[in-house]
């Protein structure tokens, strides 16, 4: 299909630039430009974006208070054979941003919705963050309170994969001072902030350091930002409660090493790990 082909009775959703305008595809500028209907959380914001590449569509406002009513509006418009592009403020919908009842209430309806992928600031923040990328979970916003917060960065305290949040920068001080006392002053952390605008900054330090800098520099604590956790560390010469159990039921009956052998072979540990250990147990 070529960039500027447009397909009636479909549902686009369309990335849009997260600050620097430059990012913004000719394939997304083409399908706002020949669209029916621009649905936008903040009609203003996007209709400064429009303004900017001289699209003068129609839009209608789409936004976490309205979405569900909006939703069979958009459906009649798709089934007349209109077609409709979905944006958010910034960045890809739906992503930490309205627009999932829209897609999965027309894809209940069996009408087409198609994707025009563009930036996205979790993705964006993640490719440059220096932390494994191989395995990752995003986890949107955090919570504002700090006694929610702290749950949250307690339930995600095992966590190994590199977790990937959205943040308030006012706040991030106190952010960082909650994932000192939950995760401890060593974890490392990523702040990604005004990515692809004049003040974008990416730091990476300790906690414990990110927030000295952090109350060091007001200035780092304005604009837009996502905030990179890396995953724990799982210590593989940490032997479990269950394993130091049964290595204490086979000591009890055989010799060390043949207890060790047998441990190591029913939990897929290194015997020369658990020697030490049945030694101390005879």
């Amino acid at each position: 299909m070529s960039s500027s082909q447009l397909n009636a009775s479909t549902l686009y959703i369309v990335a849009t630039p997260i600050g620097n305008l430059g990012d913004i595809s000719q394939r997304a500028i083409d399908i706002l430009t020949q669209v029916d209907v621009i649905a936008c959380e903040d009609t203003r914001h996007t209709g400064r974006l429009l303004s900017a590449f001289s699209i003068k569509n129609k839009t209608l406002s789409l936004h976490d208070h309205n979405e569900r009513q909006r939703q069979d509006q958009i459906a009649d418009l798709l089934k007349e054979g209109k077609s409709v592009a979905l944006v958010s403020d910034a960045g890809t919908p739906l992503i930490s941003d309205p627009g999932f009842h829209l897609v999965r209430h027309c894809r209940q309806l069996g009408l087409s919705v198609s994707p025009i992928p563009g930036a996205c600031a979790a993705i964006a923040a993640l490719s440059c963050a220096g932390l494994p990328t191989d395995r990752f979970t995003f986890e949107g916003f955090l919570p504002s309170k700090s006694g929610a917060r702290k749950t949250t960065l307690a339930a995600l305290a095992n966590e190994t994969r590199t977790m990937v949040f959205y943040d308030a920068p006012r706040r991030a001080i106190d952010t960082i001072a909650d994932i000192i006392e939950v995760l401890g002053g060593d974890r490392y952390v990523v702040i990604a902030r005004e990515l692809t605008k004049t003040f974008e900054t990416i730091h990476s330090d300790s906690a414990t350091n990110l927030h000295q800098w952090l109350s060091q520099d007001p200035n780092q604590l304005k604009g837009e930002m996502v905030l990179i956790i890396e995953g724990h560390k799982v210590d593989p010469n940490a032997i479990s409660p269950k394993i130091i159990e049964t290595l204490k039921l086979l000591v009890a009956e055989l010799p060390p090493k043949k207890a060790c052998a047998i441990a190591a072979n029913i939990y897929g540990v290194k015997k020369n790990t658990l020697y030490d250990i049945a030694l101390t147990m005879k």
